[in-house]
């Protein structure tokens, strides 16, 4: 049984919760300003929260941040390693490093960091990028409900690798593995997502899940093998060259 999808943000996340952790005062001052301006423009509800130090951070944390603007070099914890002690518990929020200095682009991409802004960040810049992790996280809310073992089950769409056509079941690969009993056709109805592909009759593939692909074989990070039906390599080419 096949539930209908969850209802996009901000519908059912009414508030924003964005949070500024930066050692310096007039920084935080600064980006709180700005903030609230692109807030009020966009006509979004916030619950804003300003920190010195990754430690009165983390002491406050509680998995509920939706977008986090982080300064790297602070005293004690610096924000990288702050970045991948939040990253490691939670993966859906949206982190900004803001910072004078470009010599820690590499770490961010270890915490899957959205973007970096060299100070002073301009109010241009700071909110194109705000815009970007709102945007991400209305794709983020996106997700299945689906009848699982007799439960109702929401599967974020990020999470799922692909989904496979086994007898009259169809078994949905991610985090976990979901055994639904529906068919790919419908629940390919509920995949209205760019990232998400159509491989012959028997699989549904998430492109940003792609490793490499040959002319017959898909493979997945995930080390999955999926076989790619004669004909259909440049259309799947083209629909990564499309979600880039």
């Amino acid at each position: 049984m096949l539930l209908a999808p969850s209802p996009f943000f901000p519908y059912n996340k009414p508030m924003l919760k964005i949070s500024i952790c930066d050692d310096e005062r007039t920084e935080r001052e600064y980006i709180t300003t700005l903030i609230r301006k692109w807030s009020t423009a966009q006509e979004l509800d916030i619950r804003l929260s300003a920190y010195e130090s990754a430690e009165s951070f983390l002491f406050a944390y509680e998995d509920d941040s939706d977008i986090l603007v982080l300064d790297i070099q602070m005293k004690e914890m610096d924000g990288v390693t702050l970045a991948k002690k939040i990253r490691a518990r939670n993966k859906e929020i949206q982190i900004i490093f803001v910072t004078g200095y470009m010599d820690y682009i590499a770490d961010g991409y270890d915490v899957e960091a959205l973007h970096y802004l060299i100070k002073p960040a301009t109010e241009e810049k700071l909110f194109t990028i705000l815009n970007r992790a709102k945007d991400k996280l209305v794709r983020n809310e996106r997700a299945l409900l689906v009848n699982h073992d007799g439960m109702n089950t929401r599967i974020p769409l990020y999470e799922i690798t692909y989904l496979e056509v086994r007898h009259n079941h169809v078994t949905i690969f991610g985090e976990a593995e979901y055994v639904v009993k529906t068919t790919l056709n419908e629940l390919e109805k509920q995949l209205s997502d760019s990232n998400f592909f159509r491989v012959g009759r028997s699989y549904i593939v998430n492109l940003r899940c792609i490793k490499k692909c040959s002319k017959t074989e898909i493979h997945m990070k995930s080390g999955a093998i999926i076989p790619l039906p004669r004909g259909m390599h440049s259309a799947l080419n083209q629909a990564m060259i499309e979600r880039l």
